[in-house]
């Protein structure tokens, strides 16, 4: 019986990307998948197929899939694209954002602290972008919520290609100052919070020489 769903996989070779421990260009055997997460090729095909939509990875004819590898200029695309939706978001959230919201969305940073405080990349990961995603979700915008789930996966993926650091942090100090702003009903203050993030979090890319690939896709995922 396969236990694993298409989401729960793609959502594991997501932050093994994140975490960069799958590396851009790595190729992603499928009798290989399907043996690390026990399920069949044909649910494999179906996670590869999602993930290619998100961007995350390219599937070559003739030979396979392999993690996607971005260059510089589409790295400046992708923050580009964000920094202006992530500014359209906020101006959706006017009326929106009633007192519920904002303690749920504080709630999000508070973990986002805790998972910061004991180091634990792969939390840290997982609320840092569903942070972004949650804004959308609280401005009842179906549309950005889509945009903003494909570029935080395609950010991701950027951040796994260029960061000089082992460990992701969007930054949960700077998550809280944009919902003070939001709180205090100041959009300008928290639009301006919102593009220093962005431009914080870009500012920490650069080009790498890869580090050693590791030996299997088991040594990446498990």
């Amino acid at each position: 019986m396969e236990t694993l769903t298409v989401e729960q996989i793609a959502e594991r070779i997501w932050l093994s990307i994140a975490e960069r421990r799958l590396r851009p260009g790595m190729r992603l055997k499928e009798i290989e998948l399907a043996e690390v997460f026990g399920v069949s090729r044909a649910r494999v095909r179906q996670v590869l197929a999602m993930l290619e939509r998100d961007g995350l990875v390219v599937i070559e004819s003739n030979k396979g899939a392999v993690v996607a590898k971005p260059g510089v200029e589409d790295a400046k695309d992708i923050f580009h694209i964000r920094s202006a939706v992530e500014q359209r978001v906020l101006e959706r959230l006017t009326g929106q954002l009633d007192a519920a919201k904002l303690v749920e969305m504080f709630e999000h940073v508070a973990k986002e602290r805790i998972a910061n405080n004991s180091n634990n990349q792969r939390e840290i990961i997982k609320l840092s972008g569903g942070f972004h995603v949650m804004l959308a979700e609280m401005a009842e915008a179906e549309f950005l919520c889509g945009l903003m789930r494909d570029l935080v996966s395609r950010t991701s993926l950027i951040t796994a290609a260029f960061r000089d650091s082992n460990k992701h942090n969007c930054g949960p100090d700077e998550h809280e100052e944009i919902l003070l702003h939001l709180k205090n009903g100041d959009l300008e203050a928290a639009k301006k919070a919102m593009a220093d993030h962005l431009e914080h979090v870009e500012s920490e890319l650069k080009l790498l020489q890869d580090r050693a690939p590791p030996k299997s896709l088991r040594d990446a995922l498990v």
